[in-house]
């Protein structure tokens, strides 16, 4: 369906793949207005810089997202804003800041809150 081989692993993410994949074929793909559309709230997020697409994208939940950790019997949620976090109505820089606030030591943020490995690169 793609031309080459596929990665030995995640078969959830292979088969969401190859569905739209039979999809496009099918019925011909996005419009091009669609795509006129995504590209535009693309270039409204990063200014049309691809790279800073992707990496935004790869390394951050979307700004609104509400991240839930419990700790010690007590259920922590963090919002994601578009620079940072928000945690009990404070604004925090980074999520290892959160979570150091929130354990007392030195925390990764990403593994605290469990994010390490979807989609951070890790």
């Amino acid at each position: 369906m793609f031309g080459k081989e596929p990665p030995p692993f995640n078969r959830a993410y292979l088969q969401s793949r190859l569905a739209y994949r039979i999809q496009d074929l099918a019925y011909g793909g996005l419009r091009p207005e669609t795509r006129a559309r995504l590209e535009a709230l693309g270039e409204q997020l990063d200014g049309g810089n691809v790279v800073l697409r992707r990496v935004r994208a790869d390394s951050c939940p979307l700004a609104g997202t509400r991240l839930l950790r419990e700790w010690q019997g007590v259920e922590h949620a963090v919002t994601v804003l578009a620079e940072g976090f928000e945690f009990e109505g404070r604004p925090y820089r980074s999520l290892s800041a959160v979570a150091r606030h929130i354990t007392g030591t030195r925390w990764n943020g990403w593994t605290f809150f469990g994010l390490k490995g979807q989609g951070t690169g890790a």
